[in-house]
């Protein structure tokens, strides 16, 4: 793209929201007994949990209106509002709630609403809601939006049983980006973007059912949204789907993954804890050198010397690579998660072990990730708010990111996945300069152990003044008629109180 040629469609601002609650991963391997350094290396530092009147549309109208004033929208050029999660509330409304919301915040500051030509849809597909919402905007931006504006909101509550394997994976917040015709931060090509999908059954799934069977959240005193999920099956499927993404990514652009991961700047993948993204990209990595990709990659001598560090058969390799898993019948056949490429998964995990990954694609996955380790896992806002960091970071180091790409990689359990190409803008700095991810996890209340445990268990606030977690919208009451005139149980109903 020539300096006199306007950008395509994508990105113009990001804005992140976490609640202050926080619990700090040290303080919860002390109560529960897990080691701290292990804890740390694969997952994180901290997470945020949200208040009591706190939901994921109070996230997500958070996030939105940071953006609004941060980046000086005007609220009338909206044209499309889409949330993307998997944390809703309510089965017939979505991003209209969050409008709600954004109106009556715009009009206590003397702003005009949105408009009312805007769109208001919800996207739901696990974690990767929210990416594919953000494909739908850049289609509604470069195609009919007739020069209005985008938001899209990714915002999520994890949250999973105390004494579950995912408990220390838990988090809570909100990013909202905003989609222009002609991007400001960075363009989204589709046309080059890779995409994979695959029934799993029941790969972390949250049927309804669940809320009513024995034994389900029974020691909790206030509804959960925990999920149904097996983390082993779990892994073997977000491995497998980011893997066929990125081989469609490869075939549509006719390239090897070493030539194409050359060229890009830096990579940013769904991140539900730290080590995951790493064990995603060294499993690509195996199965591309084992000649699962482009005949490019495959390297034969790199192989049997890595088969004889590990102890595996290299022919087993090169046949897994070549394999197509079907992890659904695998399960119902065996009553039981199997591992589909066991050899190759050995060798994704002596390429992490060795400091093979690191030296391949480590400075690439940098970018950003220093404050993600005190993000938790935020689902459908997890890559968005890492790719938040990463520009945060860039702009603060004076990186020449103009023209650089960017890779993302999303995906969403059950399962699907995006490998999806961004190309930094010219005029990128200036508005990467109003990213402000650092002063979003910067107003921390730290909570002890009988704190947590109350606020997870019975959602109280135990110990802790109720402005120590307000935010600008809460949940003023819910609703408790069911007359046939008027009804509005369990319809919440939401304020707004600016910050000094």
């Amino acid at each position: 793209m020539s300096s006199t040629e306007s950008p395509p469609a994508g990105l113009s601002g990001l804005s992140v929201y976490v609640p202050r609650l926080r619990v700090k991963l040290e303080d919860w391997c002390a109560w529960t007994g897990q080691p701290w350094d292990k804890i740390e290396s694969v997952v994180g530092r901290s997470f945020r949990m949200p208040a009591p009147h706190e939901d994921v549309y109070t996230m997500a109208a958070e996030a939105a209106l940071s953006l609004i004033l941060d980046f000086d929208v005007d609220p009338g050029s909206i044209g499309h509002l889409v949330l993307g999660t998997e944390s809703s509330k309510d089965n017939a409304a979505g991003a209209v709630i969050v409008r709600g919301m954004l109106d009556r915040a715009l009009a206590a500051r003397g702003l005009p609403r949105l408009s009312r030509r805007c769109e208001v849809p919800e996207v739901k597909h696990a974690c990767l809601g929210g990416l594919y919402a953000l494909k739908g905007a850049v289609r509604y931006a470069a195609c009919d939006g007739g020069g209005r504006r985008a938001i899209v909101v990714c915002a999520d509550i994890a949250e999973y049983a105390r004494g579950s394997t995912g408990e220390q994976t838990q988090g809570a917040g909100a990013v909202a980006m905003l989609v222009d015709e002609h991007a400001r931060l960075a363009s989204v090509d589709l046309a080059r973007s890779g995409s994979a999908s695959a029934y799993r059954g029941p790969d972390f799934r949250k049927p309804f059912a669940r809320h009513f069977a024995p034994g389900y959240a029974e020691a909790t005193g206030r509804h959960h949204d925990f999920p149904v999920f097996s983390g082993r099956y779990s892994t073997f499927a977000y491995m497998d789907e980011t893997f066929e993404a990125m081989r469609d990514l490869l075939l549509r652009q006719g390239t090897s993954l070493g030539a194409y991961l050359e060229r890009v700047r830096a990579l940013f993948l769904h991140r539900p804890y730290a080590h995951m993204p790493k064990q995603a990209m060294a499993y690509v990595m195996a199965r591309a050198i084992a000649g699962g990709l482009h005949p490019a990659d495959a390297d034969p001598e790199r192989l049997e010397a890595l088969a004889r560090e590990v102890g595996v058969d290299p022919a087993a390799a090169r046949a897994e690579a070549k394999s197509s898993s079907d992890l659904f019948d695998a399960l119902l056949a065996a009553g039981e998660p199997t591992d589909p490429t066991p050899t190759i998964t050995r060798l994704a995990g002596h390429l992490r072990r060795s400091g093979a990954l690191d030296a391949a694609l480590g400075e690439r996955m940098a970018l950003g990730a220093e404050p993600a380790m005190d993000m938790g896992n935020l689902y459908t806002a997890a890559l968005p708010a890492w790719l938040a960091a990463g520009f945060e970071e860039a702009h603060a180091r004076r990186l020449p990111l103009a023209g650089e790409e960017l890779l993302c990689v999303g995906y969403g359990s059950g399962d699907a996945a995006e490998a999806i190409p961004l190309t930094v803008t010219d005029r990128w700095y200036d508005a990467a300069a109003r990213v402000r991810v650092r002063s979003a996890l910067a107003e921390a209340v730290d909570l002890d152990r009988a704190a947590y445990e109350a606020l997870h268990d019975h959602g109280r606030l135990e110990g802790l003044r109720a402005r120590d977690a307000q935010p600008r919208f809460f949940i003023s009451r819910t609703g408790e008629v069911h007359d046939p005139a008027f009804a509005d149980l369990g319809v919440d109903y939401y304020d707004y109180a600016a910050r000094a």
